[in-house]
């Protein structure tokens, strides 16, 4: 087999996608049925047992075009008014050639169809006469009939996104100017003319020629060369094209067969009804806005490595099967989850992304929206963003509504943008943080709004902790924050009391909210004075923070926060997510974060006010109580007097501390105040005593 490498076949844009599978399917069908093709980089490569003059001749001299009629549609040709359609009609009505035999069977049907019609026919008629043009078609103009519109079990239209609404867009039908182009290549009762060759060379291989067709409208397939503003070094130009770039693009259009997918089920809506077609999502490209997701969607288009015959790729696109689990997909973000997943079929190595969407006024074009290659396996991380599945498609709901707020909607794109990247880089925790701070963003608008109608962040499986673990305090402290709670059952290690509900409102509990989401130190402290709060409530001096297994605060982060080195907007924002974690879960299967790089101390006097914050005694059994004035203390600025009182408590438990007295500035002394909220387990606190009084026989 000779192979052709097909320089002007390219991924991008969508006309020269389907370009490259019109060329397979035509050689295929009509030359060689040994035909293959694949994808090589940003090139399609041919294999036939036709050489480079085989090829082209065959094209030139034996090609017969796939017959595309729509009388359905205004301007097709068929009707008294359809001047100049009708022109390209009669034209092809009127040759001999072979080439043409179909074709002219083709409209000799269509005019049967529209007998004694004036005009085009609209709703209800229009439904009638695609009824009977699917009863009674056979041949390639029923072929092309199935591929741009799907009739449901009552004999209504629906329009998959490819072919427009039925074979045109807007003002352009695609069969008239599919006509018209061939009568451009080969006016002569079918024989190619001297610009015929120049032009299938540009098309196939890319190589520069003169030629093109001006005012030739392209429509969707090629943004580039749709013409207009911009279209230019002058203010604006016309479309220019290659003729047969628009012939090859409907050719190779026809494979995406609409009923196959249909019966398969990946949905009920009319975009979906052709392979790999999903709703539209203004997400996870450079250029998104709200007023992409047009009812017209997004379609995938499939990438694959290995040359295959055409059968193989009518097989694939028949089935146009891409699903997680046992689910077919109906959301972008479902579908890049699938192709992370493996949930496509086999041979794909990448899918080009593709969104009809408005650009230019009010045009429709498709546009390319990114590439997403299918990985060489399985990331187990992904398995996290299950947690969110159902929790996304209500926020996805919300956040169409008409009555959203703007706050909302720019919150749920930057979540789907931090997702649609996860979900190509799901081994990178830089990305899976950005995951945990959208979520946040979300959450925060969510509650002050006072939506009940999403709910906060679903539960979430402790592997969150493990997947966004970039080795930083900000993440370790998160983890500590937000997985401690007031005691822990002795059979399971579950919660008891968990700290949510100071950000969540719980049922009959709204006063106990105290974190607002905008400052990390106020959010902190509030945090321990409601623990104290409700502590004394109870009859209990103590902090009532105990920390989860294996999530105690380090004392190397502990000075880090307390010197001013972390940023603890971002720990308590990554700590509200965490928040959600499942605790029972947890203490069956936690997970480790990574241990800080150096050993450090926190200043011997936040050590001394630690001691006497604990929310248990002493692990030598001594028990220092908990005085609240401490806390206010180090609110108000007061270090030195926060000191005094800890000694004084510490003192009176039996630990004579080296140290006797201390301050810090004001700013420092509320940052101490917030680490209280930063629970430390049993060890750590025997380590301070021993440091404290190293002569106490605390280990």
């Amino acid at each position: 087999m000779i192979v052709h490498k097909l320089n002007g076949c390219a991924p991008t844009p969508l006309a020269h996608y389907l370009k490259a599978l019109g060329v397979l399917r035509l050689v295929a069908e009509q030359a060689d049925p040994e035909a293959r093709g694949w994808w090589e980089g940003e090139r399609f490569l041919l294999a036939t047992h036709l050489d480079e003059d085989d090829l082209l001749g065959f094209f030139l001299e034996r090609y017969e075009p796939t017959p595309l009629v729509a009388p359905w549609n205004g301007g097709t040709g068929f009707y008294p008014k359809d001047k100049k359609a009708g022109k390209a009609v009669s034209a092809i009505l009127d040759t001999k050639t072979l080439r043409f035999a179909e074709y002219r069977r083709a409209i000799q049907d269509a005019k049967k169809t529209v007998t004694g019609r004036k005009e085009a026919p609209e709703k209800k008629e229009k439904e009638t006469l695609i009824a009977e043009c699917r009863r009674t078609w056979r041949g390639g103009h029923s072929r092309a009939l199935s591929a741009a519109i799907v009739l449901s079990e009552d004999g209504k239209p629906s329009y998959p996104s490819l072919f427009g609404t039925g074979l045109n867009d807007g003002r352009l039908d695609f069969s008239s100017n599919f006509m018209g182009r061939l009568l451009h290549l080969f006016p002569n009762d079918g024989t190619a003319v001297a610009t015929t060759l120049p032009l299938l060379m540009e098309a196939l291989t890319g190589s520069p020629t003169l030629g093109m067709q001006a005012k030739a409208a392209i429509g969707q397939f090629h943004p580039g060369n749709a013409g207009g503003n911009n279209a230019s070094t002058a203010t604006d130009a016309d479309p220019l094209s290659n003729a047969w770039d628009f012939v090859f693009m409907l050719e190779g259009a026809v494979l995406f067969n609409a009923h196959a997918t249909r019966r398969f089920g990946t949905t009920t809506t009319s975009r979906a009804a052709a392979p790999f077609a999903v709703a539209g999502h203004g997400a996870g490209y450079a250029s998104a806005a709200d007023s992409d997701e047009s009812a017209r969607g997004e379609q995938w288009m499939p990438l694959w490595p290995q040359p295959t015959t055409l059968s193989e790729l009518q097989r694939l696109l028949g089935e146009g099967r891409a699903q997680i689990g046992a689910k077919p997909v109906h959301e972008p973000l479902d579908m890049a989850r699938a192709v992370a997943g493996l949930g496509t079929a086999r041979g794909i190595t990448a899918f080009q992304r593709y969104g009809y969407i408005e650009r230019n006024g009010q045009a429709n074009l498709a546009v390319p929206l990114g590439r997403f290659r299918v990985p060489d396996h399985v990331s187990p991380r992904l398995a996290c963003l299950d947690d969110l599945e159902a929790w996304l498609v209500r926020l996805r709901r919300l956040a169409r509504d008409k009555g959203a707020t703007g706050r909302l909607k720019v919150a749920e794109r930057q979540l789907a943008d931090a997702l649609f990247a996860v979900v190509q880089h799901p081994d990178e925790s830089a990305h899976w943080q950005t995951v945990v701070t959208a979520l946040a963003n979300v959450e925060t608008v969510l509650l002050s709004s006072g939506n009940v109608r999403c709910g906060p962040i679903p539960p979430l499986r402790p592997e969150w902790v493990s997947v966004a673990d970039d080795a930083s305090a900000e993440w370790r402290l998160a983890v500590a924050f937000a997985l401690q709670a007031a005691g822990f059952r002795r059979n399971d290690r579950a919660p008891i009391d968990p700290v949510r509900r100071h950000w969540v409102a719980s049922k009959n509990q709204e006063t106990a909210v105290v974190m607002q989401g905008r400052r990390g130190v106020d959010d902190a402290v509030a945090l321990v004075r409601r623990r104290l709060i409700e502590a004394t409530q109870t009859g209990l001096r103590r902090l009532p923070l105990m920390p989860a297994r294996q999530a105690a605060t380090r004392l190397a982060d502990l000075a880090a926060l307390t010197a001013g080195e972390v940023d603890l907007d971002h720990t308590l924002s990554c700590a509200r997510v965490l928040m959600a974690v499942k605790g029972r879960e947890w203490a069956q299967r936690p997970q480790t974060t990574q241990n800080p790089v150096m050993v450090r101390w926190p200043d011997e006097g936040w050590q001394a006010i630690r001691l006497a914050m604990l929310p248990w005694p002493l692990p030598d059994g001594r028990s220092v109580g908990t005085d609240p004035a401490i806390l206010r203390r180090l609110e108000s600025g007061d270090a030195a007097t926060a000191i005094e009182l800890a000694l004084r408590r510490l003192r009176a438990a039996g630990v004579s501390a080296t140290i006797r007295a201390g301050t810090v500035a004001p700013e420092t002394a509320r940052l101490w105040a917030a680490a209280l909220a930063f629970p430390v387990g049993r060890e750590t606190a025997g380590k301070l005593v021993q440091r404290l009084d190293p002569q106490s026989s605390t280990a």
